[in-house]
């Protein structure tokens, strides 16, 4: 959304809301041709069976992989309380009605009865993309009955319940895969390559950073789903984990040894309101509803007048979002209040500073005020080179040979620049095979990035420089006392 200048555009129902880079849009014929012509890879057989559970804007992502590949996974059940989104993806996946269920409790149930009647599950593996307050309950029931599980970032909200999801999940013994997306693109694979090669040296230091988007963040964490910790949990974990995860990535096999972090909410609060806003504490009868780039009205309505009905508009509505839903939305529910006057706890920026094993040291920064949506920049400072990236390209420069090349890694389409699909794609290869490994990562990998993340948020709450293993074996204490 910028002008030939580079300057960037209000939101008008002539300029609507970028999608997200995040959310991705339908997979294109294209895009699926890719797909499918790159499974060809994987091992023979018949298709892995899934059973979705949650089949919102995150479960419909993952869903996409059977569209393009029925050959190779196939949606078998569906557990969805909202009856036109459940519906949509019943039809899309010809889901036989009695393995359609309104919540996980009725899918648990059947599948339960499923194994005393028969010795067998309902499907190879569960797809977890609900709240993320209801992770923990459902991925250890689940694992308890010997399902494959991929599970959508993050693992939990507590760092108690992320411990109770990893030992559940190693007591199985089944393939266990997290919505650490950014992992499986072809951009961050490349880059991988580049640093495991040693052609630049060692790696000492990474500065990365994400850019929220300004009306994104007002969507998701601030009128949304994501905006109070005590709903969900903070920011950088729910936006931002799997960032301080591709550090990890980047860095494997070296470990975080120590982490500080500073943030705060600075912007989204009352005292910032406009003083044009007036008393105003709904978009749709504020004065500056036309001109305020938070205005629910500029992101949500406007572009659905003009027939714009994706992302962020089409997570309001049960079901494809038209100009009377929308309205009826905003005029009564949370994505028409007003950003200034709304219930939102959770910081609009924060900055990690991470030690690894190895001695090298990363910056990451996490902001809400950007033009860019979750288009991540990264430069990664070696001993014999220098790496500049934009999550689509790359340049590297070798200080030894004095040579600078540009890297286009392969774009497959999809979220997270091919990230989504890449994850299910080694998903189903790793379910297929019955191997942990095909998906690049441990269980134990998992957990670590995640108490990393809560050893950031306790830095920046307690402003201390804290142990990153020193945090795990103290959360583990704890629960053993209890």
């Amino acid at each position: 959304m910028s002008n030939t200048n580079g300057n960037p555009q209000p939101i008008t129902p002539e300029n609507p809301p970028t999608p997200c880079a995040e959310e991705s849009p339908d997979l294109t014929a294209a895009a699926a041709a890719q797909y499918v012509d790159r499974s060809q890879a994987l091992p023979a057989g018949p298709p892995v069976t899934i059973a979705i559970i949650g089949a919102g804007q995150r479960g419909k992502v993952y869903a996409e992989f059977a569209l393009a590949n029925p050959h190779l996974c196939k949606v078998v059940a569906v557990a969805e309380p909202r009856k036109r989104t459940r519906e949509l993806m019943v039809e899309a996946h010809l889901v036989p009605e009695a393995q359609v269920f309104k919540s996980w409790e009725d899918l648990l149930a059947a599948s339960s009865a499923c194994l005393a009647q028969t010795g067998k599950r309902i499907a190879d593996a569960v797809v977890v993309a609900v709240q993320d307050n209801l992770h923990a309950a459902i991925v250890t029931a689940f694992a308890e009955q010997q399902y494959h599980i991929l599970c959508e970032k993050p693992l939990a909200t507590t760092p108690e319940e992320c411990i109770r999801i990893h030992d559940a999940v190693k007591k199985s013994d089944k393939v266990f895969g997290i919505g650490h997306v950014l992992r499986y693109s072809p951009y961050n694979r490349a880059i991988a390559d580049i640093i495991r090669s040693g052609e630049l040296g060692k790696p000492i230091n990474i500065v990365h950073i994400e850019p929220v988007g300004h009306y994104h963040f007002a969507h998701s964490y601030v009128r949304g789903d994501w905006a109070r910790e005590k709903d969900s949990s903070f920011s950088l974990m729910t936006k931002s984990c799997h960032d301080i995860d591709i550090l990890g990535f980047y860095l494997s096999p070296s470990t975080p040894v120590r982490v500080s972090s500073f943030g705060s909410l600075t912007h989204f609060r009352k005292s910032e309101k406009p003083v044009a806003a007036g008393p105003a504490t709904r978009c749709m009868e504020c004065p500056i509803r036309d001109s305020c780039p938070y205005s629910a009205k500029r992101i949500y309505l406007d572009p659905v007048t003009i027939g714009e009905r994706g992302w962020p508009a089409s997570t309001l509505t049960d079901g494809p979002p038209d100009i009377e839903s929308v309205t009826e939305v905003l005029q009564t529910g949370p994505y028409g209040k007003c950003v200034y006057e709304s219930d939102n706890d959770v910081v609009d920026h924060q900055v990690v500073n991470l030690e690894y094993s190895t001695g090298a040291t990363c910056s990451f920064t996490m902001v809400a005020f950007t033009e860019q949506i979750c288009n991540r920049s990264t430069r990664i400072h070696f001993t014999h080179g220098e790496l500049i990236g934009d999550m689509k390209t790359f340049t590297t420069t070798n200080f030894t040979t004095l040579e600078t090349k540009q890297h286009a890694p392969l774009q497959e389409g999809g979220g997270h620049g091919g990230g989504d699909l890449g994850l299910m794609r080694a998903f189903v290869h790793a379910v297929r095979e019955g191997r942990q490994d095909v998906l690049g990562v441990t269980v134990d990998e998992v957990l670590r990035s995640h108490m990393t993340v809560f050893a950031a948020e306790k830095s920046r709450k307690e402003g201390k420089v804290i142990s990153c293993q020193g945090y795990e074996e103290e959360i583990r204490r704890g629960m053993e006392a209890v």
